[in-house]
C-alpha cells in the first residue's frame, strides 16, 4: 500500500457543479409527487421540490378531475388523488400495512436523514419498516417500527453531518450521481466515474472493517471505520488492496476502480455513514480548492 497526499479534484471541474444540494425539499411535495406518479401524471424525480414538472402534473390531474385548473393543491385536488391523499403526516400512527400520502412523506423524511428505503411508493412494507427501525435505533428511541409522535418529532432534528474534513478518494474530472433524490429513489452516496483500474484512496485514516464482495449491488467493497461511528465506503471496485483489520492512513490505496456489483460502467460509489446514517460526502470534501 502506498500513501498519497491530500487529493483534490482537477481545476477543470467547476466548483458550482459539486455544490451540495440546496435544502429546499419538502416531504409533503415529495408525497404529492408520489401520488401524481401513481396516477401516471408525473415522471420526474421524487425530490420534494415544486418545479415545472410537478405543477404541470397537478394541472393535468385537475383537468382530468374536471375541477378548476389553477395548479393549487386544495381539498378538491387532494380528493382527486383518491385514498392516497387522505392522511397528512402526523395525523395517525404509521406501521406495517399502512399506505398513502403520510407514508410517502415518512419515506422521504427517513431518506433525508440517511435511512432510504428503496423506491418511494407510499406503501409501508418491510422496506420502510427496516429503515424506520434503523432510524429509531440511531435516534435512541424505542425500536418498534411504529412512526408515532416521538419518532416524527425526532425527524424534525437536522440530519447528521460529517465531523471532520475528508480527502477526495480519487482524482476525477466528473461528478456522476449526487447524494439525494434519483428517479423514484434515493442515492445514498456520490458516484465518481473514472477509467477502469484507477487507484482509489482512503479519504481519512482508520481501520478496514470490510474488504470483499458484498451483496446488494455493492460488488467489491472496502469499508474503513474512522472512529466516532463514522465509516467511509468504496464500492464497485475491480480489485481490493487492503484486508480487514489493518490500519490505513489518509491517502493510502484501498483498491482500483471497477464496475462490479450493480454498476453500468466503471466508477466509484463513495458513501459516508455516521452511526449508520448516510450523509452527503460533498459537505466534507475540499471544494474550496476548486476554481471555475
Amino acid at each position: 500500500m502506498r500513501a498519497r497526499a491530500l487529493l483534490a479534484l482537477p481545476l477543470i471541474l467547476v466548483a458550482a457543479a459539486i455544490t451540495p444540494r440546496a435544502s429546499a425539499a419538502d416531504a409533503g411535495v415529495a408525497a404529492l409527487q408520489v401520488g401524481l406518479h401513481s396516477h401516471g401524471l408525473y415522471r420526474g424525480p421524487i425530490d420534494g421540490i415544486s418545479g415545472r414538472a410537478t405543477a404541470k402534473a397537478i394541472r393535468r390531474l385537475q383537468k382530468r378531475a374536471h375541477i378548476t385548473v389553477d395548479g393549487v393543491v386544495g381539498p378538491k385536488t387532494r380528493k382527486a388523488l383518491g385514498r392516497f391523499a387522505r392522511h397528512r403526516l402526523g395525523s395517525r400512527k404509521l406501521r406495517l400495512g399502512k399506505g398513502g400520502w403520510d407514508v410517502a412523506a415518512l419515506q422521504f423524511e427517513l431518506a433525508e436523514h440517511g435511512f432510504p428505503s428503496g423506491s418511494f411508493d407510499g406503501i409501508f412494507g418491510p422496506h420502510i419498516n427496516r429503515a424506520l427501525r434503523r432510524f429509531q435505533k440511531w435516534a435512541g428511541l424505542t425500536v418498534d417500527g411504529v412512526a408515532g409522535p416521538t419518532t416524527l418529532g425526532a425527524l424534525t432534528v437536522p440530519p447528521p453531518t460529517i465531523p471532520l474534513p475528508l480527502a477526495w478518494p480519487l482524482t476525477a474530472t466528473v461528478l456522476g450521481a449526487r447524494f439525494g433524490p434519483r428517479g423514484a429513489g434515493w442515492h445514498s452516496g456520490i458516484d465518481l466515474p473514472a477509467p477502469m483500474g484507477t487507484p482509489v484512496y482512503s479519504a481519512r485514516s482508520g481501520q478496514v472493517v470490510w474488504a470483499g464482495w458484498r451483496e446488494g449491488g455493492w460488488g467489491f467493497l472496502v469499508v474503513v471505520a474512522h472512529g466516532h461511528g463514522e465509516r467511509s465506503m468504496y464500492a464497485h471496485l475491480s480489485r481490493i488492496d487492503v484486508r480487514v483489520g489493518v490500519w490505513v492512513g489518509q491517502g493510502v490505496r484501498v483498491g482500483l476502480i471497477g464496475a462490479s456489483g450493480h454498476a453500468t460502467g466503471p466508477h466509484l460509489h463513495f458513501e459516508v455513514r455516521i452511526r449508520g446514517a448516510s450523509v452527503d460526502p460533498l459537505r466534507a470534501l475540499p471544494f474550496a480548492k476548486l476554481t471555475g
